[in-house]
Formats: C-alpha cells, sequence, structure tokens
C-alpha cells in the first residue's frame, strides 16, 4: 500500500465519536479536563549551561595566574603568532569544508552554553498525556491539544499528522526521515569543530617552525632573535588552547545536546505512531521507559 493510499484512508476509522448533543458535551467536558491537565506539562524552556561557561573561565584564569605569578601579560601576546594560528585554522577548515558549513559551524558554537530544549522524561510524560487523551476522547480531545504546541514545531507536526488520520507507521517514517536530516546537519557543525582542534595544534607547528628560521637567519642581530622566538612559542602554545580549550570542549558539549535532542524527537517519533495505531498508551509507556535512564522512566498511569 502506498503513502498516498494510506494517508487517504477515512477518518472514520479513527472511531469518531457519534454526534448525538448529549455524547458530544460530555467529550467536549471531557476534552477540557484533558486540556487543564495538559497545561501542567513542562514546556521546551532556554538552558543556560554554567557549567560550560565556568569551566571555560577557570581553565583561562589558571593560565592567567600562571603568567602574571611571574611575568608579564603583555609578553605572552604575539599578533604573528596569533595570525598564523587563527588565520591558518579557519583556512584549512574552509578548505576541507565549504564556507557556508564553516559558518554554520562556528554559529552554533554559542548553543554549548544557551540553547533550547527539554527534558526526556518530561517530553516523554507530554506524549504519554497526548496519548491518554487520544485513548479517551479520540481526535477531538486530542485537537484541543494543539494550540498548547505550537511552540514546538516537531511535536505539532507529529500530532497533527496523527489528528488526521495518518496510520502510525507513516507518521514514524516521515518523521523519522526528519530526525535524520537534523542529526546529520548536527553531525556536520561537529565535524567543522572535530577538524579545526586536529588543525590549530598543527599551525601552532608552523608558527614554530617560521620563527625558529627565522631566528636562525638573524643569529647576526641578538635583537631580532627574542622576536623570532617568541611566534617560535608562542604559535604552539596558541594552537594547544585553541584546540583543547576552546574547539574540542565545545564540539563535544553540541554532540551531547544533539543527543538529548535526538532522544527528545525519538520520544515524539514513538508517540506519534503508537497513537496513530490506536496502541493502549500503557503499551507506549513502556516502549518509552525502555529508551529513558533509570532516574527518568514513567510511572504515569500509576499516579492517576
Amino acid at each position: 500500500m502506498s503513502v498516498d493510499t494510506a494517508i487517504a484512508k477515512p477518518v472514520a476509522q479513527m472511531g469518531t465519536p457519534t454526534s448525538s448533543p448529549a455524547t458530544s458535551a460530555a467529550t467536549a467536558a471531557g476534552a477540557h479536563t484533558g486540556l487543564r491537565r495538559f497545561e501542567k506539562a513542562e514546556a521546551a524552556r532556554l538552558h543556560f549551561d554554567a557549567g560550560t561557561l565556568l569551566g571555560f573561565v577557570f581553565g583561562l584564569a589558571l593560565i592567567v595566574s600562571a603568567i602574571v605569578a611571574d611575568g608579564s601579560l603583555v609578553a605572552f601576546f604575539n599578533f604573528p603568532a596569533l595570525l598564523i594560528v587563527f588565520g591558518g585554522t579557519l583556512a584549512v577548515v574552509i578548505v576541507s569544508y565549504s564556507l557556508p558549513e564553516t559558518l554554520r559551524a562556528f554559529a552554533t558554537m554559542p548553543r554549548a552554553v544557551v540553547h533550547i530544549g527539554r527534558d526526556p522524561g518530561a517530553a516523554a510524560t507530554e506524549i504519554l498525556r497526548l496519548a491518554d487523551t487520544a485513548r479517551q476522547f479520540n481526535l477531538i480531545g486530542l485537537e484541543r491539544m494543539l494550540p498548547r504546541l505550537a511552540n514546538e514545531v516537531f511535536l505539532h507536526r507529529a500530532i497533527s499528522m496523527a489528528c488526521e488520520g495518518t496510520p502510525g507507521d507513516i507518521i514514524e517514517q516521515i518523521l523519522r526521515r526528519e530526525l535524520d536530516a537534523t542529526r546529520r546537519r548536527h553531525q556536520r557543525s561537529i565535524a567543522v569543530l572535530r577538524r579545526a582542534a586536529e588543525v590549530a595544534p598543527a599551525m601552532g607547528l608552523i608558527g614554530t617552525l617560521i620563527g625558529l628560521v627565522q631566528m636562525l637567519g638573524r643569529l647576526h642581530d641578538p635583537h631580532a632573535i627574542g622576536p623570532a622566538m617568541a611566534i617560535a612559542l608562542l604559535g604552539t602554545l596558541y594552537g594547544a588552547m585553541l584546540a583543547h580549550m576552546v574547539f574540542n570542549p565545545l564540539a563535544t558539549k553540541l554532540e551531547r545536546n544533539s543527543g538529548e535532542e535526538t532522544l527528545v524527537k525519538t520520544i515524539y517519533v514513538l508517540g506519534a505512531g503508537s497513537i496513530g495505531r490506536h496502541e493502549p498508551p500503557r503499551r507506549l509507556e513502556r516502549t518509552l521507559n525502555a529508551l529513558l535512564p533509570p532516574s527518568k522512566r514513567l510511572r504515569y498511569f500509576d499516579k492517576i
């Protein structure tokens, strides 16, 4: 059976309630009750990862403290070495990837500190609440939930397809394709940062070699040895700091955030597919608990 044929199945198979006034009034009242209970769900919110910022500031503070304890910060600033490491790293990354991909990856770096997301346990509770509403009140109750999902585009699209009568297997197929495309975009940005972390120490080594060549070529002039040696040593320092204090940690944090977002969207995919197949919500709860870590597993129906 083709996708178009499956989507075109009559919505009557969803078990739409009869149109008698008493039944309609009872269903509407029950749907309003479900809506009030749904309002208590935790929405996606802005997360500020203080640990990332604190770790970066603490690491930088340690290095600065070690420098000023027996020296001067000015002595550790060298513009030619900075130009070689930062400019060279950017150039090699652009050669390795396209310019739009490179710019997109660097634009995602602040998301390691501030990003929009939600707790997987709260997401599982929400999709269970939607599945329970669909079981009790069918399409009427589920459609009343849609305005509350406007801020979560992926979940809104998933539940909209279920309300339209799209079979559960087709819902999962469509949403998994979208999820895979999102995951690939995230992985490309992470790969760009990983590549920058690989290149930065190498550019620092290139700066070191340039400084050594300049120093050896000016041995007859003692005043020129110092600046050349500064390029040689500081190039290595800049490259190591850029790779191991910026690019690698941010790539790791973005990979973690991407994994958490994938888990939340996978929960939505499974929930929407279960609603489309008219499965019992308790079966969905067991499926979701298999995905969630032990500390976030649900006992939703034990609380009702």
